[in-house]
């Protein structure tokens, strides 16, 4: 619907282009998130964003876990943009390329600490099967270690389960970088540690 109109009880009378209104509340959700984390994703916060009443929500997301994983699976788009230049800047090597995919991943998590966290709050985001639906992140995970493989870099029997070893250790160094006992740490060493994780792991993943 293209008309325009005033939501019930907007904040401020503020009028809303119902052109596209689920879209308009994944990317309030996607802005509340950057600046406040998980937490800060309430319906309501979310409408107010918008200019419509909590109510117009229901007509697009059935409750508010439903918005919630909207807005992360769109957090999880824009990571794995983040990454995806990070992969590009590394060329045609495959194992830069592998190595991209996890600074890009850790470099996101400093950046952007509330969608990260957003990004994957939900189990029902990890336990997809490989090759139907998985997050964007964890395809271009797969993707860089199947190009391994094609280029005789990793053995078939090495890459099995590969994509779970570099996840936990890329996730692992993120969480410590942004919440844990590396969040206070001066940004050149976690640098170096990120570097050291990201190739430690490719090493043992290739061993």
């Amino acid at each position: 619907m293209s008309a325009s109109r005033t939501g019930a009880g907007a904040p401020g009378g503020r009028r809303y282009h119902h052109g596209d209104l689920k879209a308009a509340l994944v990317e309030a959700g996607l802005e509340l998130a950057r600046a406040g984390g998980p937490d800060a994703l309430t319906l309501r916060e979310v409408t107010r964003a918008v200019g419509v009443t909590p109510n117009a929500a229901y007509r697009h997301f059935a409750d508010h876990e439903t918005l919630v994983l909207a807005v992360a699976t769109r957090a999880q788009d824009v990571l794995a943009g983040a990454m995806a230049t990070r992969i590009s800047a590394a060329g045609q090597d495959p194992v830069a390329r592998l190595r991209g995919v996890g600074l890009g991943y850790i470099d996101f998590a400093r950046a952007e600490p509330g969608l990260f966290h957003l990004a994957f709050r939900s189990h029902h985001q990890l336990v997809r099967e490989p090759e139907r639906d998985d997050p964007a992140p964890f395809r271009l995970l797969n993707d860089a270690l199947d190009g391994l493989v094609e280029a005789e870099l990793l053995s078939p029997t090495r890459r099995e389960h590969a994509e779970w070893a570099c996840w936990s250790a890329v996730h692992g160094i993120a969480d410590l970088a942004t919440r844990g006992p590396l969040h206070d740490a001066d940004p050149a060493i976690v640098d170096s540690l990120a570097e050291l994780v990201v190739d430690r792991i490719i090493d043992g993943v290739r061993a």
